[in-house]
């Protein structure tokens, strides 16, 4: 019978792409991947990798054993959740991928709801990027993803995950002391066009959509600060020193500490959550999800 674990090791180098990747993915070294996938061919009886230069490819068999693997996996986390579905009580554990607004705003009231709803549910959270998040929900690394995605730039569709609309957040133009009461919206993004601006890192939906609005309005945004962390956006443009775009999940339902001022059209991102499809009706899965839309109605109302 095949092992199960080498199945899963085969299934990540077809999604990572070399053997590195996939010992980073599941903690092993890369040689023990690489005797795992070796005993694997054996257990097999044929060549399931073929070199190329320095990597790996898979053969054509070994395609054919990934589509079946894959088949497997669903079906015995299919078989977890038949099982989790027939006891009266939510129990197990959920691990959960954020954003970082998503954290320090939804996640305290989500998990104070499921602490006292299903004292049994353990739920484990790691902040990371939505698109490696969602690579980790399809590889299971994690169960669910919370995650965002700014106007007209869309994440990539895993098929395998479904997608549920959690709450839009308005993405505002964040500055101090502002004395333009009397300009439209556009207008006063224009006139930031020669004052310091923080922005996330280069790379992130966020710093392509930012740049692009501001180009939209016809200027090049002076980037003096590029930092990760809102929270540090916050205190920069608190003391003066950056304007930026903030959305309203950053303040997590408080009254907001910079003045805000609304940009053209009114942009708001959107805010998801995604599990795999053969999960998402397990009982701990759904309660998350409900927590969440819980919070978020609470923090976003409409």
């Amino acid at each position: 019978m095949l092992d199960v674990n080498r199945l899963r090791m085969l299934v990540e180098l077809s999604r990572r792409g070399t053997l590195s990747a996939v010992a980073d993915a599941l903690s092993y070294s890369k040689a023990s991947v690489s005797q795992q996938l070796g005993a694997l061919e054996r257990e097999v009886g044929v060549p399931l990798l073929r070199r190329v230069g320095r990597g790996v490819q898979l053969t054509p068999q070994g395609t054919v054993l990934v589509a079946e693997a894959i088949a497997i996996l669903d079906q015995l986390e299919h078989a977890e959740v038949a099982v989790a579905e027939s006891l009266t009580e939510v129990t197990g554990t959920v691990h959960v991928a954020v954003f970082q607004s998503a954290a320090h705003s939804l996640l305290p009231r989500s998990l104070e709801a499921l602490k006292s709803e299903h004292p049994a549910l353990r739920v484990e959270v790691t902040e990371c990027d939505p698109e490696t998040g969602l690579v980790g929900v399809s590889s299971r690394d994690f169960d669910l993803i919370l995650a965002e995605q700014y106007p007209g730039r869309t994440r990539p569709i895993h098929a395998d995950l479904d997608r549920v609309l959690l709450a839009h957040d308005t993405i505002a133009l964040a500055r101090r002391g502002a004395d333009d009461a009397g300009a439209d919206d556009a207008a006063a993004l224009w006139a930031t066009r020669d004052e310091p601006w923080v922005l996330e890192p280069a790379g992130t939906a966020s710093r392509a959509w930012a740049e692009q609005l501001c180009r939209t309005a016809g200027f090049e945004p002076d980037i003096r600060f590029e930092v990760a962390d809102l929270t540090a956006h916050v205190r920069l443009i608190n003391a003066g020193l950056a304007v930026g775009l903030l959305p309203e999940l950053v303040w997590a339902g408080e009254s907001p500490s910079v003045d805000l001022r609304p940009l053209p059209d009114a942009p708001r991102r959107e805010i998801f959550s995604s599990a795999r499809r053969v999960s998402a009706a397990a009982p701990s899965i759904r309660a998350v999800r409900r927590a969440l839309a819980g919070a978020a109605a609470h923090i976003l109302p409409d």
